[in-house]
């Protein structure tokens, strides 16, 4: 049996943030995307996201280390259950062995209900009939691009199921790159009900913008005449495009913040767009080549 803490090579005393951080580095580390030629990175891969799954729900974590679920989630199975088999001296299962010698199927059965009722309460009728829970269906895994500008702002998402199912998924505010997200009911059938879908968020890059914490940066082209004398221009951020107002005598490289355009937290509050301007200078603007001329002959008294 998987230990849990072990596969995210934390202490059972780990805190949310200090799983999270562990359960971050593997799934960059081991993500299949990284791995394609990796079968045992994307086993890793699978048993890190199981393992982040139940950790990170405070529910699920205390039943795990209650003994009351398995590291596959399950609901474990009672101390000394053996599977309702009766050993014998030379090892196996004998359901008609017993102290008197060979006894008949009936006998085995009236065994067999008592220690139902040894474990479940089955004899008694005020406790109800003993039966195991039946397994639900098995998992499916997905994997879901989502834009960057949509994972900054916990846009929802649509996806498609195995079964021609079409499903909107709400991202959580604060998403992260390799993150899984359960769909409940939605994997494959089982004896006790369908298993879920697991989604694991794969985040794709952005030409214009790229992630530094909670911020955003991105680069701004400003015509030299703006540059100089100040003026407008249209900057782009994760919400569409704005007016920026860049003052006279702005140097490129300078650093322009807009407050709250940035990626969205986990508490609904979000980060900052940093805009790097970068100053435009035309190769063919003549106009600009004779003043500088003209300037630069006024200087040297030529």
């Amino acid at each position: 049996m998987a230990d849990l803490y072990a596969t995210l090579g934390v202490p059972k005393s780990a805190d949310e943030a200090a799983i999270k951080k562990a359960y971050r580095k593997l799934a960059k580390e081991l993500h299949p995307d990284r791995n394609k030629d990796n079968p045992a990175a994307a086993e890793r891969f699978k048993a890190v996201t199981s393992a982040y799954d139940i950790l990170a729900d405070p529910k699920r974590r205390g039943q795990y280390d209650r003994g009351e679920i398995d590291w596959q989630g399950n609901p474990a199975v009672p101390p000394g259950f053996d599977g309702f088999r009766r050993s014998r001296p030379g090892g196996g299962f004998d359901p008609r062995a017993g102290a008197g010698g060979s006894r008949g199927a009936e006998t085995f059965e009236t065994d067999f209900g008592d220690l139902l009722s040894e474990l479940f309460g089955a004899g008694d009728p005020a406790r109800g009939r003993a039966s195991r829970s039946p397994r639900k269906g098995a998992d499916i895994a997905y994997r879901l691009s989502v834009p960057l500008v949509d994972a900054a702002l916990a846009r929802p998402q649509r996806i498609t199921l195995r079964s021609g199912k079409t499903v909107d998924l709400k991202l959580p505010q604060g998403v992260e790159d390799g993150q899984q997200l359960r769909l409940p009911g939605q994997g494959e059938p089982g004896p006790g009900g369908a298993g879920d879908a697991l989604v694991t968020i794969a985040i794709q890059p952005d030409p214009r913008f790229a992630r530094e914490g909670d911020d955003l940066r991105t680069e701004l082209m400003v015509p030299l005449d703006v540059a100089v004398l100040g003026g407008r221009v249209r900057a782009p951020t994760a919400d569409g495009d704005v007016m920026l107002t860049v003052a006279a005598g702005t140097s490129s490289g300078r650093l322009m913040r807009l407050k709250g355009k940035g990626w969205t937290r986990r508490d609904g509050s979000r980060g900052d767009l940093l805009v790097r301007v970068l100053v435009e200078v035309r190769a063919d603007d003549e106009a600009l080549a004779a003043f500088l001329r003209a300037r630069q002959g006024a200087a040297t008294g030529a």
